[in-house]
């Protein structure tokens, strides 16, 4: 197994959600009420996950911001739609993974890239210990759907498949429900998508017009299941609908003064811990609080949403890695911030980025809403990224800065520009539903 480069002492697990995803949520909400009422918020949460990797947050202060950074992986469970699943209504399964996300932070705080991985993805899952035989280990399985590996082998065997695949170490992670979404969207007051065309899927239990659409609850729900009402109906087009909900709510978060509302934190935290499992050291809020005050001053533009670049296999339905996929896993290891091509926001297979309404004003040195750079790179601290740093290895491209920096100034970290086929967005940036091509 290739091993990414931890993140020196502290280790950071995982900022949930204000950052790309629900447990990012409940992490940064959990810092901002404090950690009497992040006791009250996790006394509830049920057992912990287990994770091979979690020694590597033995080091995590018990007050104040974290240093160094981490990744957290983020699965929903697919147990039937009556439950608030991620999974699909017509399908009868067992417990699937029908999302995996691996949100990564930097060492130093300043970019996050939060990677989707399509469920219908062949992968190599490697040896892993039989969560139901205390001490028996499950053998190594060649290429298997990533939706398959959560009832093989459990949360942890999804972690090693990650591991595995991108070279990086995960020591974080929860699963949660799409009911925890949905109770998410409801608590902020409703969150603006963008839908081309008119979304009509029974599947999902959602109708929607076309435009500019405030949806919360049960419509968020449909909105995030929907893989028949948009695209050609695969789960890449489900991937593009879920980034932009997720930017969408990072947007609405930092723009309407919630996350300086303790009620309000409080509010959303308990909603989303409710539909959470997380892993064991998650589930001490002297580890999440270092944590949600490290990620507090991320910039929106610095927070990339990336699908997993994959092209069909054999059998012409699934899934396997592109080679670009190599590019997404060495910026991860190097620890490099990434730009995604301007043609990847304009593919319509996946939707686009609307270039005639940006949400918010970019700060100096982000993206605007139509991908194009405005600005550096992100500072990077000493001793973050590659261990030498040196440019990300496996092909991928760093766009170096232009000479020595002045005294005094930090050099802007190498940023890896990835190729076109790697699809994404980053928080800034409104991105519309793929209209269906009628499969």
């Amino acid at each position: 197994m290739r091993h990414g480069r931890l993140p020196g002492r502290g280790g950071f697990a995982a900022a949930v959600r204000v950052t790309a995803s629900i447990a990012a949520v409940a992490v940064v909400s959990v810092g901002a009420v404090g950690a009497y009422a992040a006791i009250d918020l996790f006394a509830g949460v049920g057992p912990g996950l287990e994770l091979g990797s979690e020694h590597l947050l033995d080091d995590v202060p018990d007050i104040g911001a974290m240093e160094g950074g981490l990744n957290f992986l983020l699965v929903g469970s697919d147990k039937r739609p009556e439950d608030g699943s991620f999974g699909d209504a017509d399908v009868d399964s067992g417990v699937l993974n029908d999302v995996t996300m691996l949100l990564h932070i930097s060492q130093d705080h300043s970019h996050v890239e939060v990677v989707s991985f399509p469920r219908d993805m062949y992968v190599d899952v490697p040896e892993c210990p039989d969560p139901r035989e205390d001490g028996e280990m499950l053998d190594e399985q060649w290429g298997v759907l990533l939706n398959s590996v959560f009832s093989h082998g459990g949360f942890g065997c999804v972690a090693r498949t990650i591991e595995e695949l991108t070279g990086v170490q995960i020591p974080v992670g929860g699963i949660v429900e799409f009911e925890g979404v949905a109770a998410l969207a409801e608590a902020v007051g409703g969150v603006e998508v963008c839908v081309s065309e008119p979304i009509d899927d029974p599947d999902a239990n959602l109708v929607l017009a076309a435009g500019m659409q405030k949806i919360s609850g049960y419509e968020a729900l449909g909105f995030l299941r929907t893989r028949h009402g948009v695209a050609d109906g695969s789960d890449l087009g489900r991937i593009a609908n879920q980034q932009s909900f997720l930017a969408s709510l990072m947007r609405t978060l930092k723009s309407d003064g919630t996350l300086g509302d303790p009620v309000k934190l409080y509010s959303i935290a308990k909603a989303v811990t409710k539909n959470m499992q997380l892993s064991e050291r998650l589930r001490d809020p002297g580890t999440l609080i270092p944590i949600a005050l490290a990620l507090a001053d991320t910039d929106l533009s610095k927070i990339a949403f990336i699908q997993y670049p994959t092209v069909y296999a054999y059998d012409g339905v699934h899934v396997e890695p592109a080679e670009s996929a190599e590019e997404v896993n060495a910026a991860l290891v190097a620890d490099r911030p990434v730009l995604l091509d301007p043609d990847a926001l304009s593919n319509a297979s996946f939707g686009t980025v609307d270039p005639t309404r940006p949400t918010t004003d970019p700060p100096d040195g982000s993206s605007d809403a139509s991908g194009e750079p405005g600005g550096d790179a992100s500072n990077a601290s000493d001793g973050s990224g590659a261990s030498d740093g040196s440019d990300a290895s496996d092909g991928s491209t760093a766009d170096e800065g232009d000479g020595d920096a002045p005294a005094g100034v930090e050099t802007p970290e190498p940023t890896v520009s990835l190729p076109s086929d790697v699809t994404g967005q980053d928080a800034t940036q409104l991105r519309c539903t793929a209209a269906s091509t009628g499969w």
